[in-house]
């Protein structure tokens, strides 16, 4: 299968700009590029896919461009509902910074990271206006989808010219690098339009450019959304753990579509997989798949394998052999309290939320719900000291099946 027929079967394409993209990818060595704007420190998994998608293009001999909007940045794309907030210099920068290495991680050298900002901060508004607001008609940008959704709520002046800096952007690169393609997501399609015009109407010279569809889930939220927070590429923001109970917990109806998307596994592969997934979903196969998938391309083969285990100790309950660090990592969110001095298991339970009452209490105790570090409680009478804490410190209790609680000894 050549590759724009595979980016075709994995659903990848959506718009497409330039009569023969077809043979250029398919045929030829070109450069591309796709952008983001550094509002934070780390890309998240929601912007993955356009990542797999660039390294998939650059495993078949194309070269990757990033673009890091250090300039763009500044002013903000403009969002469906509202204005963006204004982002200080120095957090942009930092923001920059923390993109640059992780990606050049994921592409292992094969992409070159750029910052508009280069080429933006030493050029004056009557150079910018002649030389690229002349060749762009107002109407037309009044017809890109996201101004028009705006005009009645009102829209800046700033965020309606970032139509224009992102235009000069692909221009820029043209000559500069001789990048030829942007690929973004759907919602850019009118950003990649401006500079595909600036670029014949100034150099006579056609661009090309493809959109991916926003990868959602079924319930039509982004994916790589977690209870309204994003996953973090950065371990250090999000775990390879989180990472895994999110994926792992993917619904079947979505299941084979993101293996297309987020994996470099073959069709046939995908297949066989899909066959055996669904003799058997119980097993999780394909999420499993996705999981090691997913995490070993971002952070390695044996950061998935500790998530994995992670995984298995709290499922088994087995969780009195877990260091404070993994402690705090399969834990983070649950409902944490500290704990002071010695205290009888059942006040223990009521003080700390855990039991409504201790009534309550003894009748989770004598059946066997209730577990302390992986031990199952039956002693009414039993004393809560620090010297049964794990490392000294972290008391974990699990109610029923799947309520975990943490106490922590200060």
């Amino acid at each position: 299968m050549k590759l724009y027929e595979e980016l075709v079967w994995r659903g990848l394409i959506k718009d497409v700009a330039g009569k023969d993209l077809e043979k250029k990818l398919n045929d030829e060595k070109i450069t591309f590029y796709w952008g983001t704007d550094p509002t934070a420190d780390s890309l998240h998994l929601g912007h993955y896919s356009s990542l797999v998608t660039a390294k998939r293009l650059a495993l078949a001999g194309h070269h990757p461009i990033l673009l890091v909007g250090g300039a763009t940045g500044l002013i903000g794309d403009p969002r469906p509902t509202s204005e963006r907030e204004i982002i200080a210099k120095e957090t942009l920068n930092k923001n920059l910074e923390g993109i640059r290495k992780q990606v050049s991680k994921i592409f292992d050298g094969m992409a070159t990271v750029v910052n508009n900002y280069d080429w933006m901060k030493d050029y004056n508004y009557l150079d910018f206006l002649r030389d690229v607001g002349k060749y762009i008609n107002v109407n037309y940008m009044l017809d890109k989808d996201i101004i028009r959704r705006r005009l009645e709520s009102g829209i800046t002046y700033a965020e309606f010219s970032y139509t224009l800096m992102q235009g000069y952007d692909f221009l820029h690169l043209y000559q500069e690098h001789n990048c030829i393609m942007q690929v973004e997501g759907s919602d850019q399609w009118g950003n990649i339009t401006t500079g595909i015009d600036l670029i014949k109407k100034k150099l006579g010279k056609d661009a090309y450019g493809f959109t991916m569809p926003l990868i959602l889930d079924k319930f039509g939220h982004k994916f790589g959304k977690s209870e309204g927070n994003a996953l973090w590429l950065d371990i250090h923001k999000t775990s390879s753990y989180e990472l895994y109970q999110y994926l792992i917990n993917t619904d079947d109806e979505m299941i084979i579509h993101y293996l297309k998307v987020f994996t470099f596994l073959s069709k046939e592969e995908i297949e066989s997989i899909e066959k055996e997934h669904f003799q058997c979903p119980e097993k999780r196969i394909a999420q499993q798949t996705l999981a090691r998938e997913i995490i070993t391309d971002l952070h390695g083969r044996e950061e998935y394998e500790k998530a994995l285990r992670l995984s298995n100790v709290l499922f088994n309950g087995d969780v009195s052999s877990l260091t404070s660090e993994e402690i705090e990592q399969v834990f983070h969110g649950v409902t944490t309290f500290n704990i002071s001095g010695d205290q009888n298991i059942l006040d223990f339970l009521v003080n700390h939320g855990i039991v409504a009452s201790r009534r309550e209490g003894r009748e989770f105790i004598t059946g066997g719900s209730i577990s302390l570090n992986g031990n199952k409680i039956s002693d009414l009478e039993m004393m809560i000291s620090k010297e049964q804490a794990i490392e000294g410190k972290y008391i974990i209790v699990r109610r029923g099946k799947k309520k975990y609680y943490l106490g922590i000894y200060s």
